[in-house]
């Protein structure tokens, strides 16, 4: 143990070395008098000891700089792309690799759509968008939709025809998706603590997806329970966070909604409902970028596929203006309407 780097006085520095004393463990587990004894320090200088050591021990990892935490949540330029040019522009790039990415949407927005289409395309060497590594999907309310993944697979020669076939043929996209379905909270927590660690520590994966964030958090706490229910959520939150900084590796968490009703200026008129992403602001508070996909009026015929329109939006991110594009989902995949 390096005691100078704790930032103490130099006797008590000097002290702490000629009681032979090597961790952290043998300062926090005798008491105050008895580590008076054996350094010989005033009572004052061993309580700063202690707090000093409980402060080290408490900490998971060394502070960071500003540039690092910059860098770590994409600053340095570094995204993961959509695989589709026009939503990736709407995104700069695409998925910061630092930093918790929300997508919230109504059922049948098209969230787990692009949720695959991530899984996908995180598989690409970086020149072409990806990280060159596979993905973790953790389902938590449906069953993992193993047919579309495979046609998402089979139709990448369509969505990215500026890559080589060869390449892509050379991609075994299926071996590179690992799965894991979590009934309740402490399944989740343990995917996220020991096996997502394992995975990432491996270079095996380098995106992680999480579908749905809401699911278990509605169904194990009832209304009254937001207190104990905010405490599992910043311990899920910050579980996500420490592994996309320690291992540079975006996390998308797909989210449900919930409805939002606001009177009309004629108090006895209707109310209109909107939407917005559910857990409240105790969950948006731990999230680096908000994005929600919705549908909307129209249907965009091509060929012989016609798909329901939809917008996905930008609704806060630090490096993005709120902004918004109309998108489309076909066989190979979530494509960005562009510009007439």
């Amino acid at each position: 143990m390096m005691w100078d780097q704790l930032g103490l006085k130099t006797a008590i520095t000097a002290a702490v070395k000629r009681a032979q004393l090597k961790s952290l463990r043998e300062v926090l587990c005798v008491s105050a008098p008895a580590l008076q004894r054996i350094t010989g320090l005033s009572g004052s200088d061993v309580q700063e000891l202690i707090a000093a050591a409980a402060a080290a021990a408490c900490r998971r990892r060394p502070p960071i700089t500003a540039l690092q935490l910059q860098q770590s949540q994409g600053g340095d330029g570094s995204r993961l792309s959509t695989g589709c040019p026009v939503l990736d522009r709407l995104l700069r790039g695409g998925l910061p690799v630092g930093g918790v990415t929300e997508l919230a949407g109504e059922s049948g927005a098209g969230k787990t759509q692009l949720g695959l289409q991530f899984c996908l395309s995180v598989q690409f060497p970086p020149e072409h968008g990806g990280l060159g590594s596979g993905a973790l999907y953790i389902c938590t309310e449906d069953p993992f939709p193993i047919r579309r993944l495979q046609q998402l697979s089979s139709e990448q020669s369509v969505l990215r025809s500026n890559v080589s076939p060869s390449l892509i043929s050379s991609l075994r996209f299926s071996d590179h998706v690992y799965i894991e379905h979590t009934a309740d909270l402490d399944s989740l927590q343990a995917c996220l603590t020991r096996r997502a660690p394992l995975l990432l520590a491996q270079r095996a994966v380098r995106l992680i997806v999480v579908d749905s964030v809401a699911a278990l958090f509605r169904c194990e706490f009832q209304a009254d329970d937001w207190l104990e229910r905010n405490k599992q959520l910043l311990t899920f939150s910050s579980t996500l966070h420490h592994l996309s900084q320690e291992f540079s590796t975006p996390v998308l968490c797909i989210n449900q909604v919930t409805d939002v009703f606001s009177q009309s200026d004629d108090s006895l008129g209707p109310s209109s409902s909107t939407v917005s992403p559910a857990l409240g602001l105790a969950w948006a508070n731990q999230v680096l970028v908000r994005l929600m996909m919705r549908r909307v009026p129209g249907t965009v015929s091509r060929g012989n596929q016609s798909s329901a329109l939809r917008r996905l939006e930008v609704v806060f991110a630090p490096h993005l203006a709120r902004s918004c594009r109309d998108a489309t989902v076909w066989r190979e995949g979530v494509r960005g309407v562009p510009d007439p």
